[in-house]
């Protein structure tokens, strides 16, 4: 079992460092922030309360982050709406260490409850909430939610990122993710890459930009990418993001099989931007100005 070791990020909450993927779990800016910023808010969460039922696909569930801001976000609104989860993790260890005491405490009450049942029993059952931790690799443990007819209102899609992690952000695993999306719901992650962006395309989604805050970064554009089936109500692409799927930073990865290693992954991949024609992500930097 690896030893996490937490580290704080800007907000007071803490993260853990991955040495398998040589990335944090989250970005230093805020833990805590962006499971609300980037997956509970930006599914719009608090819209789809009143209907008294929501449904959540948590991909790479991870600390349990943002599984735990959108119950709060939709238990401040409306107490006793009724919620179901699913949530997708490869290593088990990282759901019980973030359940440490020091740890948790960010947390109310009502979902610590839940976050230390969903890491050492892998489930939470109770009169509002119906929700299930699968252990494993998630593009087969993604096919048992769909076997279930789960629709999802919200997708959080937070693996590791696409250099690191190439096997959950390949054309063939958005498909599936895709068949758990309801026909109004949003699915949305912290990436802003264009090979993302056009995998979700051509996994038949439509995709929006989720907007900058006031404090950022000069070199940033976007907090990443909100996606539909239908495309309505999302936050559009800039036209300086719509040119970025013109070149060769937006070909996609892929895993025909669902089973290709991560190098092997990265080596198709490699191989494609090699042949292609398209323009290069450089020249799209420089006619824009990003450093």
């Amino acid at each position: 079992m690896p030893a996490w070791i937490p580290q704080p990020t800007d907000d007071g909450s803490f993260t853990f460092f991955s040495e398998e993927f040589g990335e944090a779990f989250h970005s230093r800016q805020g833990a805590r922030a962006e499971a609300f910023v980037k997956f509970a808010q930006a599914t719009d969460l608090t819209q789809q309360v009143q209907r008294g039922y929501i449904r959540l696909l948590d991909v790479c569930y991870g600390l349990g982050y943002n599984t735990a801001a959108a119950l709060e976000t939709i238990w401040a609104i409306q107490p006793d709406c009724h919620v179901a989860v699913y949530g997708l993790e490869l290593d088990a260890s990282v759901p019980q260490a973030a359940i440490a005491p020091d740890l948790i405490q960010i947390w109310t009450p009502r979902v610590q409850g839940i976050l230390r049942a969903l890491a050492l029993e892998y489930q939470f059952r109770d009169d509002y909430l119906q929700a299930t931790l699968l252990i494993g690799d998630a593009r087969q443990t993604v096919q048992q939610v769909h076997q279930q007819n789960f629709q999802a209102d919200a997708i959080f899609f937070d693996p590791f990122s696409p250099r690191r992690c190439p096997q959950l952000w390949t054309i063939e695993f958005f498909q599936q993710v895709a068949q758990c999306l309801a026909p109004t719901g949003k699915l949305a992650t912290y990436s802003r890459s264009a090979s993302v962006r056009s995998a979700l395309q051509t996994a038949g989604l439509q995709i929006g930009s989720i907007p900058l805050e006031e404090s950022h970064l000069p070199h940033e554009w976007s907090q990443g990418t909100i996606a539909s089936l239908d495309g309505s109500s999302l936050p559009p692409l800039s036209l300086m993001e719509q040119e970025h799927l013109q070149t060769r930073a937006a070909i996609p990865y892929r895993d025909p099989t669902l089973t290709d290693s991560a190098d092997q992954i990265l080596a198709r991949h490699a191989l494609e931007q090699q042949q292609s024609q398209l323009e290069s992500t450089s020249s799209w930097r420089r006619r824009w100005g990003i450093h």
